[in-house]
């Protein structure tokens, strides 16, 4: 990574300071970490002002350590810093902080030529290698049409297992159905009494979902329904085969139609399971729980008590011998764990389940605490619960039961369709116009979801998901149709023709997509000297960073801040003005300084299309 160059540069510099001035100290303390050049590095952080320079480093925890005030520490250790033999940063102290700045040209020339150079790639990072990850996210219940409810699991999750294929690990990305339970028995007993004749054959999810509504509509009035239905579900797990056709063709049907709408989103999986898939698996884990001795008996029901006041005891069978959904996540848990000895488990769940997983991993690490496994053997630690608020309707939540359901594919369609009479007022001869109005309308839709911390609830408002003003996908996207704009103008320019390589692209026009010979040609970086093209180039640098961080707290929310701040940077530079108030343009007779230029935009727009790609968002190339 660019910036660790910089870093390191500092952390060596530092500790050596550190060490020289306060060697008595240092001694005396006896605690080489937080003198090492390792101990700095991992705690270098960005200034919140970014003109005060590219890195900090605060030296507040010194102060009790050396007996001295930590500003008095921070003008030590920089004066000290510059005054030794280095030319790529220089440094300066304000209050208990030490503010670092880089060679701007050197940043420049080594970013941009690592971005140009690697597209795609740049940001990746081998930090993953030979590590394994598993995500699952989405899960809808099948017999139930896809809800707006599931948006946040499905992109959060679709875009984690991007983000973790960008940094080398494995990544298996799991859509865990909802397959199984009592609701069947109910949707056979619905099935039996009122499907219409009519539709054999040819029902779709949302004639399940209102046979769904009415079994629950008429066992308000009818208690006997509720016994029948559990009846029902008996008979799907002894086997019965007229059940079990049925729970088939629910299965089958709702597949179809949640692959459809993945599809239409750009959604992927490395693997489909469901609940069902765990049926022959709960004895053997209830059987490992008895082994353990760590079941006992609770009015008939089998529990495993996990001796916390604030966790109830993890029900494995109810008294009728029914297991439950946490004894099917245990099986699924020890499943993965020996299938694939992942290195994280990654459940992409919303917050309220939170006591469900605490149960889960407590009664794991309890059952491997029992069976001595080692340390460096243990799985129940590499479990974890990305947690996210929930979505809300005017403050309101959906009950599926009642039928209170967004359909996710409505909402896709209106924003579609809102997309499109923007375009046609803009650019009402534009090229694949459905096909563009819906990607500007699912990034509409993707980059609501995204540009909050997931912990937070969202209240789903169409005016603001729809909105195309603003911090918004389709800002993002208008940026970067910007940006392949700037580039087309410059190829018909030939300024540089001999050196570009023209391939066609899906719009049937000429786009520039390799600079590499341009900026092996000594291009002079340190023409960029205007504040904006200086902040650009610090947050391309950046991006790399962003990437881990989102990695780091499961927060793809990092990467769409960054991208925003950088589209916003860019558009600054691109309505800059000059001393005579005419904008200063990127492309220009001035070749030494339109080079530079062209290669940051370029690089500009590496950036915000790959930053899209991980957050789920196609990056048109017109709009």
């Amino acid at each position: 990574m660019l910036n660790n160059k910089f870093k390191e540069e500092f952390a060596n510099k530092a500790a050596g300071a550190f060490q020289t001035l306060f060697s008595d100290k240092y001694i005396e303390i006896g605690d080489k970490q937080v003198f090492s050049a390792q101990f700095i590095l991992d705690n270098i952080e960005k200034p919140k002002d970014p003109t005060k320079g590219r890195f900090a480093f605060p030296v507040f925890r010194y102060g009790k350590l050396l007996g001295d005030n930590p500003p008095s520490i921070a003008s030590k250790i920089t004066e000290a810093i510059n005054s030794s033999d280095n030319n790529l940063i220089t440094v300066s102290s304000i209050a208990g902080f030490i503010n670092i700045q880089t060679e701007f040209a050197i940043e420049a020339s080594e970013t941009i030529k690592n971005a140009v150079e690697n597209e795609t790639k740049y940001g990746s990072s081998d930090v993953g290698n030979g590590k394994k990850v598993l995500v699952e996210y989405s899960s809808p219940n099948i017999a139930k049409p896809f809800g707006v409810n599931h948006i946040r699991t499905t992109i959060l999750g679709n875009s984690l297992r991007r983000i973790f294929l960008k940094l080398g690990y494995e990544t298996i990305g799991i859509n865990y159905l909802g397959d199984w339970g009592t609701q069947f028995g109910k949707m056979i007993v619905a099935y039996k009494k009122w499907a219409d004749p009519s539709l054999v054959g040819k029902e779709t999810v949302t004639d399940l979902l209102a046979l769904y509504v009415r079994f629950h509509d008429e066992a308000e009035e009818n208690k006997e329904l509720e016994n029948q239905a559990r009846e029902e579900f008996k008979k799907l797990e002894s086997g019965d085969a007229e059940n079990r056709a049925l729970w088939e063709k629910f299965r089958e049907i709702s597949i179809n139609e949640f692959n459809r709408v993945y599809d239409i989103m750009g959604i992927e999986f490395d693997w489909v399971t469901g609940e069902a898939f765990l049926n022959d698996k709960m004895t053997h884990t209830i059987k490992a729980f008895e082994k353990a001795n760590l079941v006992s008996e609770s009015e008939g029901a089998t529990i495993v008590n996990l001796h916390d006041e604030q966790l109830p005891p993890v029900l494995l069978k109810k008294a009728d011998g029914a297991t439950l959904y946490l004894t099917r996540d245990l099986s699924g848990y020890l499943y993965r764990a020996n299938e694939f000895n992942f290195d994280e488990m990654l459940y992409v769940v919303a917050v309220n389940q939170s006591v469900h997983f605490q149960q889960m991993f407590k009664a794991l690490a309890m059952l491997e605490d029992a069976q001595a496994v080692p340390e460096e053997k243990r799985m129940s630690s590499k479990g974890k619960h990305v947690e996210f608020g929930m979505i809300k309707f005017g403050d309101k939540m959906m009950k599926t039961r009642k039928g209170h359901i967004i359909l996710l594919e409505d909402v896709i369609n209106e924003a579609a369709k809102l997309a499109k009479e923007k375009i046609e007022e803009k650019t009402p001869d534009l090229k694949n116009i459905d096909d563009i109005a819906l990607q500007i309308g699912l990034g509409a839709i993707f980059y609501s979801q995204m540009s909050v911390r997931r912990q937070k609830d969202v209240n789903f408002k169409w005016e603001e998901v729809l909105s195309f003003e603003g911090e918004t996908g389709p800002y993002l996207q208008y940026t970067h149709a910007r940006l392949i704009s700037v580039l087309r103008k410059f190829e018909i320019k030939k300024l540089f023709t001999r050196a570009l390589v023209i391939q066609r692209n899906p719009y049937g026009e000429n786009s520039i997509l390799n600079f590499s010979s341009i900026i092996d040609e000594g291009i002079d970086y340190s023409l960029l000297n205007f504040p904006e093209e200086k902040r650009i180039v610090e947050l391309v640098a950046d991006f790399p960073q962003a990437v881990a961080d989102a990695a780091r707290m499961y927060e793809p929310n990092m990467i769409a801040n960054h991208l925003i701040e950088l589209a916003g940077a860019f558009n600054k530079f691109y309505q800059r003005k000059d001393a005579n108030g005419k904008t200063d343009k990127i492309i220009s007779d001035n070749y030494e300084l339109c080079r530079p230029r062209i290669v940051l935009v370029k690089a500009v727009q590496i950036v915000i299309k790959e930053g899209l790609y991980l957050l789920g968002i196609k990056a048109p190339e017109a709009m």
